[in-house]
């Protein structure tokens, strides 16, 4: 029984803590498990915030990069994917700014990377409707651009919350924000895409106004 407990315990996987500190004494395969693990939400993340794939796709990286460089100075106060959360949000609020400054022209909202995120999840019977599903492009399309009105702040937060589903303590983590800044927060963002879903003749309960 004892030799039975020692090889499930040896089988079972390591924590997110654990690889950190094998990473952390040199074990890139560790580090490499992390990134397989978390890169698809960090990709989706960015490219909620971003709307470009190629952009999301180099911040998933660097986000990576950044903080296997950084692995030297985390402290554990956080759960490592909180970390790599914190890390990604920053870096897409510098290339947000970067294109503010810059003035770079947006791309068609029909071409939004976030559509992939949002059609993924659709049910199969829509796979056998063709015009329900551009229905539901077009719907998507107009929440995006719903989303894009919002600052910074406000959809950052609704997307950590709302899309990603992180809690209001994880988010708090992530954003260093107070909780109940970040209920606020979210209250406020669904307040203002109920208002400008409304102007567009949309009813989030589903039906047309």
């Amino acid at each position: 029984m004892k030799n039975a407990r020692t090889t499930q315990k040896t089988m079972s996987k390591p924590s997110d803590r654990e690889l950190i500190e094998r990473a952390r004494q040199g074990d890139m395969g560790a580090f490499g498990e992390l990134v397989r693990k978390h890169q698809p939400r960090i990709f989706r993340l960015a490219a909620h915030m971003l709307r470009d794939r190629s952009e999301a796709e180099d911040v998933a990286q660097e986000t990576f990069i950044r903080a296997y460089q950084a692995l030297a100075r985390f402290d554990g106060r956080s759960e490592p994917y909180t970390w790599f959360y914190r890390i990604a949000v920053n870096l897409s609020l510098n290339h947000i700014r970067s294109r503010k400054s810059s003035r770079t022209v947006q791309s068609d909202p029909r071409n939004d990377a976030r559509m992939d995120a949002f059609l993924v999840e659709r049910r199969p019977s829509a796979l056998a409707d063709p015009q329900g599903d551009a229905g539901r492009k077009e719907m998507y399309a107009i929440l995006c651009e719903a989303i894009d009105s919002l600052s910074d702040t406000l959809r950052t937060t609704l997307i950590l919350v709302c899309v990603d589903g992180m809690s209001h303590e994880e988010a708090s983590s992530i954003l260093g924000a107070p909780e109940g800044t970040i209920a606020w927060r979210v209250h406020e963002a669904r307040r203002k895409l109920r208002d400008f879903l409304r102007e567009r003749g949309i009813d989030l309960e589903g039906e047309v106004a």
